[in-house]
Parts: structure tokens; C-alpha cells; sequence
């Protein structure tokens, strides 16, 4: 039985909210996460209407009564939205799609979108991952490797970088020396092995440390140990992050949750729109799923309003020439930058750390890609994998005394960002959304994408990666 890295994390996202039942979304290809019987519409007025609306809909509809229907939180939360319950949580068949049905005539009516799913929203590498970090040698040179420049404090580009928070010894790594931020709560298991998601964003801060070393980088632990947290949440985490030291000049976000249509994220309006208003260039992954369905708060770009102040990064595969296999991609996406087999800080400078493997890798790219890709390449077998699958094996153990090599759009998301904030100190602009028009408008070299010429962005301290060979049978 071949792994199913989707379904191995959908349980391990689970565990890590033990008291919120979640669902997987109709869209198979898209694979979006949600609150099971919770829908969510904008607090005030528009709540009241829609818990009314679903209750006459839910007296004609078995199994459910007017009673399971109720507004739960706050209706003047800084998220701007209501957790409605739209059904019992122990009947077993899930209540919001009959929710969302109940409601579509009226959201026909004004125009507008009344009430959407309790979306999951996590990492990129998360519920769609790219793959898990490679250990690599201490004496190895990061890629993109640190560019030449001077930390300047009275220079320096403010980056808010929002994601799990920093491994204990991030400073050990030089180009993080100024990095400030919140700490990993818990880095290691009961068995002393590194948890899944810890050093995701002490990674993401070294690739931007890299590319831009004129940068005050700030880190946010705003998700939870499995990289996750709920939608409903997530606006108001956001705000949270940005008022703790005020609105950066970009914010760094490797985060998101598919969602098909035009619309966005009902938990992210108040704070987008807020965005709107400010200078702040926010720089946002596109996701892992392979798709064209767009994720959510990078699509925000191919929005007309949002298209100076979102720019949506895809990955390249390690020869920087076309899309890594894992990448989403699609009009929504406004540039692509390396994002496959980079290397930067992960933990256990000063005492090697241990980490169990948790996805056995696939005999052939699971997305039909025909180059060796990460799917495939390193071999190992995962303890989540290994658990769903009883085949005997022994999940393979690594040890990271530094640096790792990584993949995903959460990676690429940095490296473009990076090349904002070292644009607007070579140019001496302080106007990070003039910049990032900038960037991409002379982006010098295209990729080809799934068909398509992109505007690719490559740092000119990247270097390709070899592809490693297949390891021989033994």
C-alpha cells in the first residue's frame, strides 16, 4: 500500500486539536480542512440572519433540529467573524454542507458571500507537504547562500515572519545574530525526538536572512505545534502579531487553506482589509496540493484591490528551469522562486537533535512529475506511514546538528521576500509595495510552468541543486 501523506497529516492535525472535530472538503484535489458542524459568517447583524436562515432550513431536514443551530463566541471579535453550530457534532453526518446549501439562494440574492466553512488554515509544507527536512553537514554552505550586505539598524527592513516560533539556539547561526522573537514551546517529544514542525519558521528565517542581511526579522509562533490553527482564529492571531511591534514593512506568511472561488476567507477579511489600508507588502505561499485551486491568503493577489499589497510565490524544483512537482500553481500565482532542496537553519547546533521520519517516501512522483523530485528522493520510512500501513519496518531516525535541506512554497515565500527587502535597501526605497512592483516587473528570466511562462525570481547567491541518484536495492 503506497503512503497517503494527506491522510497521515489530516490525523496528526487532528491529535493536535483534540477537541475540534475536523472534516476533509469535498474537493479531493484541493484538500481543504474544516471544523465539522461550524459554519462562520461575519459577526453583527449578518450572523443573526444566518443562524436564523439555517434553522428554518434545519426544521425540514432530518436528523437535525432548530435547537443544534446556535451562535457560539463572541459577535464583536477583532477577526470580524461567528462560529455558528450548525448541528449536533455526535449525529455523525457532517451539517455544513446542508448549511452552506441553505444559504445559497440568499447569497445569490445580495451578491455577496454570507457564510463559508471554519477552514482549517496551516503550513505549507503541512497538510499538503512538499517533504520533511535532510539533514546536512555542519561545514555545508546554506543555499541561497548569505549575500553580501551590512545589518544596519537604522537601515534595516522590518520582516514579520508568522509561523511556529523559534528553536532555542536560532542565535548559534550567524546570519540569525539579530532575529528577535517568540521561542518553541516544546521542541522535542516525550522521547527526546524533534517534533514535526519545529524549526519551520527558524528555516524560513535564515533563507531571509540570506537573501536580505539588511533585515530586522521578527518571529511569530501564531500556529500551533502541528503548524495549524482554525480559521475563526486565525484574523485575530494575525492582528495579534502585527501589534506587538507594529505593521512590518512585509510580512513573511507560509500559511493558508485552499478554498475554490473568487472569495477569500470569511476569517481573513477584517484583517485583509486592514492590510488594504497600510504600507505592508504581504508575501504568501501558494501552497503544496499541486493544484490550480486557489489558497488562501496568497490568491488574495489575482484580486484587483489586493494586487499591490499580496504577491503569491510558487515553488521551482531544485534546478530553478520549471515548478517543483509539489506546487501549486495558476493565474493566481504572481511569481515562482527556488523552493526545492534548500538549505538553511533548522536546530541542534550545539547538541544534535533526533528526528523520526513521519511519511515513507513513493516509488514515482504522486504527482505524475517524471524528474526526481522529493517525493521520491531520499528514501526513507515514516512513523506515520509505517502506522497506517503495518508493514514491520522501522521508521528511520536522523540526526540534524545544524543546518537541513527542505522544500515547499513555505520556502520559496521567504526567498522572495527576501529579495523585496534587499531591493528596497540597495535602492534606498522605503515603499515595500513600490518594491515588490518593482521585482517582479523586472523579473529577468521566465520558468515554464505546467505550460505557461512565469515570472520566475532566482537570488543570485542560489545555486542549483543535483538531483541525488536512486538508492541502489539492497
Amino acid at each position: 500500500m503506497a503512503p497517503q501523506r494527506f491522510s497521515e497529516q489530516f490525523d496528526h492535525i487532528q491529535r493536535s486539536m483534540p477537541d475540534v472535530p475536523l472534516a476533509m472538503g469535498p474537493d479531493h484535489e484541493a484538500h481543504p480542512l474544516y471544523e465539522k458542524g461550524v459554519v462562520l459568517a461575519r459577526s453583527g447583524e449578518e450572523a443573526r440572519a444566518v443562524e436564523d436562515a439555517v434553522r428554518a432550513h434545519f426544521t425540514e431536514t432530518r436528523g437535525l433540529l432548530p435547537e443544534h443551530v446556535r451562535r457560539e463566541g463572541p459577535d464583536d471579535g477583532r477577526g470580524g467573524v461567528t462560529r455558528i453550530r450548525v448541528g449536533a457534532p455526535d449525529l455523525g453526518d457532517d451539517a455544513v454542507p446542508h448549511a452552506l446549501g441553505a444559504l445559497r439562494a440568499a447569497e445569490e440574492r445580495h451578491g455577496r458571500r454570507l457564510v463559508g466553512r471554519n477552514h482549517v488554515v496551516h503550513i505549507a509544507v503541512n497538510a499538503c507537504p512538499g517533504d520533511e527536512p535532510v539533514p546536512v553537514a555542519r561545514t555545508a554552505r546554506p543555499n541561497p547562500a548569505a549575500a553580501q550586505a551590512v545589518h544596519d539598524p537604522g537601515t534595516a527592513v522590518r520582516v514579520l515572519v508568522v509561523d511556529t516560533g523559534l528553536v532555542h539556539d536560532h542565535r548559534a547561526y550567524p546570519p540569525l545574530a539579530h532575529t528577535t522573537g517568540d521561542l518553541q514551546e516544546a521542541e522535542t517529544d516525550d522521547g527526546g525526538l524533534l517534533r514535526q514542525y519545529v524549526g519551520h519558521g527558524t528555516f524560513i528565517a535564515g533563507i531571509l536572512a540570506a537573501v536580505a542581511p539588511n533585515t530586522d526579522i521578527t518571529v511569530r509562533g501564531t500556529l500551533n505545534d502541528a503548524g495549524a490553527v482554525l480559521e475563526s482564529e486565525f484574523g485575530t492571531r494575525l492582528f495579534e502579531a502585527v501589534d506587538r511591534g507594529g505593521w512590518p514593512d512585509v510580512i513573511s506568511l507560509s500559511a493558508g487553506s485552499p478554498a475554490p472561488g473568487p472569495h477569500g476567507l470569511l476569517g481573513l477579511d477584517a484583517f485583509m482589509r486592514e492590510l488594504r489600508g497600510r504600507r505592508t507588502l504581504l508575501v504568501a505561499a501558494a501552497g503544496n496540493n499541486a493544484s490550480d485551486v486557489p489558497f488562501w491568503p496568497a490568491a488574495y493577489a489575482a484580486l484587483p484591490e489586493y494586487a499591490d499589497s499580496v504577491v503569491s510565490v510558487g515553488a521551482l524544483r531544485s534546478d530553478g528551469e520549471g515548478p517543483a512537482c509539489f506546487s501549486n500553481h495558476g493565474r493566481w500565482v504572481r511569481v515562482f522562486a527556488p523552493g526545492e532542496r534548500l538549505t538553511s537553519a533548522l536546530t541542534g547546533f550545539g547538541t544534535p537533535v533526533p528526528y523520526h521520519y513521519q511519511h515513507s517516501t513513493y516509488d514515482d512522483c504522486r504527482f505524475g512529475f517524471d524528474y526526481s523530485c522529493t517525493c521520491q528522493f531520499p528514501r526513507h520510512t515514516g512513523a506515520l506511514s509505517e502506522g497506517r500501513e503495518s508493514t514491520g519496518s522501522k521508521p528511520d531516525q536522523v540526526m540534524f546538528e545544524g543546518l537541513a535541506q527542505w522544500s515547499g512554497t513555505s520556502f520559496a515565500t521567504p526567498v522572495a521576500a527576501g529579495l523585496v527587502a534587499a531591493l528596497m535597501t540597495a535602492e534606498r526605497e522605503r515603499d515595500p509595495r513600490r518594491a515588490g512592483a518593482r521585482l517582479l516587473a523586472e523579473a529577468p528570466r521566465r520558468a515554464d510552468v505546467r505550460g505557461a511562462k512565469v515570472r520566475a525570481l532566482r537570488p543570485p547567491t542560489w545555486r542549483p541543486v543535483p538531483v541525488p541518484a536512486p538508492a541502489l536495492p539492497a
